[in-house]
């Protein structure tokens, strides 16, 4: 303000700086930012530009697609493509702060340590104007490619079917991404599968499992087969001229391969395989003729087979002969005249486990649940009954669930927080997930019985009457009154 009121006063750019001690250029920037109302404010300089700012795209690319394992000098020749023109220091020193940024947004991973017959994860790709459909068993490594012209639900469920024919038997999961031909909605991160899925599964008895959205490392060991056989069988073979011609060469292949040996597990996929289709469930067929008395070995599940069914013993039993009866409605184990294990009978391919066995019941990791909409954030704040409404509801395949989960939530208003959450006990254990059936439960009110097991008491309050004492029949009151 000194060199302003000098320039007010003096009227000349030059008369002010020589009574300021200054230039006459200084004098003139400070007489423009005081006319334009910035004297005093701090100068915003212009970040600088550095010659690997073109490239920085292309650095972080391949740094993402390398994992971080790329070098400098192997990535220079591209840059300069790019059109990069700097040192190759001041590469280096481009790169190495590309991978310290990749290193802290980086994901780390376990190891995922497949279960014999446990899983079967699929996916489908497009490759030369074909739909290719890739499943392969993780224990394994046993490997199933065909083509077809679509990605429709009935062709997913044929080419599965078709795939667990040639597995040899069922497995206990099928993963898959969240297929929008598989899948009728999701609902606060839980993927309710199409009914139609539902019955497949059902049918041949495996239970459906999605990936998480946009999650392809969540199903690594099929992506990489994804890549593997465009690389290996789809990229030689320069197209098909149908679709048949195609699957006659995907089933070559598959032969080919599943036939050396793999680097992963140093095993034969196809000797692996017979290995595994022990731990496989059968393939649906009718129920087979069951015997009495049989004599068993304890395998190293800890269970005996009888009837392609699966029935769990004490795990001190492994190894060892055990003596197996199946009568009308259950299975009973004997070893000597002890009876060790009792279970009711179950279908060809199914397994009845007794969690005391193994030391105790085994505890699954859950996916979180993680509502998004404001109907699903009121419904699951009810408590853990409605998550557990909400994951019986998913896996039963009830339609328009997000719908009904508003509605239930609607109740809340007229019944009460308490009275709503009780409610959804009992639908969860009757099976009931409509918002009419809980609506319909409130409705009943405390009347309604509670489910007992089997030889227990129903006890049910019944109105308070007026009674009179057995002794007011008596023969002599009676002839006393008359």
């Amino acid at each position: 303000m000194y060199i302003v009121d000098a320039y007010l006063e003096l009227g000349t750019f030059r008369a002010a700086a020589e009574r300021c001690g200054t230039t006459h250029k200084t004098v003139r920037r400070v007489v423009e930012q005081w006319k334009a109302g910035t004297l005093g404010q701090p100068r915003l300089r212009p970040p600088r530009t550095k010659n690997t700012d073109p490239v920085q795209e292309l650095i972080a690319a391949k740094v993402r697609a390398t994992d971080g394992r790329i070098s400098a000098k192997r990535l220079l020749p591209a840059a300069r493509a790019a059109g990069y023109a700097g040192s190759a220091r001041n590469f280096r020193r481009a790169v190495a702060q590309a991978k310290a940024r990749w290193r802290r947004q980086r994901r780390v991973f376990q190891p995922w340590r497949p279960s014999i017959g446990e899983h079967l994860v699929i996916d489908w790709s497009t490759k030369a104007g074909l739909q290719m459909f890739c499943a392969i068993a993780p224990w394994s490594r046993w490997r199933w490619v065909r083509f077809a012209g679509d990605q429709r639900r009935e062709t997913t469920l044929r080419l599965l079917g078709e795939c667990l024919e040639g597995l040899g038997g069922v497995p206990a999961i099928v993963l898959t991404d969240r297929m929008g031909c598989l899948k009728a909605s999701v609902v606060a991160n839980v993927v309710v599968p199409h009914p139609d899925y539902v019955r497949f599964a059902t049918h041949f008895g495996f239970r459906p499992d999605f990936c998480e959205s946009y999650d392809a490392p969540s199903k690594g060991v099929v992506e990489r087969l994804v890549g593997y056989a465009a690389d290996d069988l789809v990229v030689p073979a320069g197209g098909w001229a149908s679709v048949e011609e195609a699957n006659q060469a995907a089933i070559a292949w598959c032969e080919e391969v599943n036939g050396q040996m793999h680097s992963e597990i140093a095993a034969v996929p196809a000797e692996r395989l017979v290995q595994e289709r022990q731990a496989l469930r059968p393939l649906p067929q009718l129920r087979a003729p069951l015997r009495r008395g049989v004599l068993r070995k304890v395998d190293r599940l800890s269970c005996v087979r009888i009837g392609s069914a699966r029935y769990s013993v004490p795990v001190e039993l492994v190894g060892r002969h055990v003596e197996v009866i199946a009568a009308e409605t259950e299975v009973i184990v004997l070893l000597g005249a002890e009876e060790i294990a009792r279970h009711r009978l179950v279908a060809p391919g199914e397994c009845s486990i007794m969690d005391d066995h193994y030391g105790g019941r085994r505890v699954r990791p859950a996916r979180q649940v993680r509502p998004r909409s404001a109907a699903e954030r009121a419904f699951l704040g009810l408590g853990e009954v409605a998550e557990r409404f909400l994951r019986a509801a998913a896996v039963a395949g009830t339609p328009r669930l997000a719908a009904e989960l508003e509605a239930i939530v609607a109740l809340e208003h007229d019944w009460g927080r308490n009275q709503l959450c009780g409610a959804l006990e009992r639908a969860v254990a009757f099976r009931r997930f409509r918002a009419a059936d809980v609506r319909a439960i409130l409705a009943a009110g405390p009347g309604a019985p509670e489910p007992r097991s089997q030889g227990e008491a129903l006890v049910v309050n019944l109105p308070a009457v007026p009674v009179r004492s057995l002794d007011d029949y008596r023969l002599e009151r009676l002839e006393a009154t008359r």
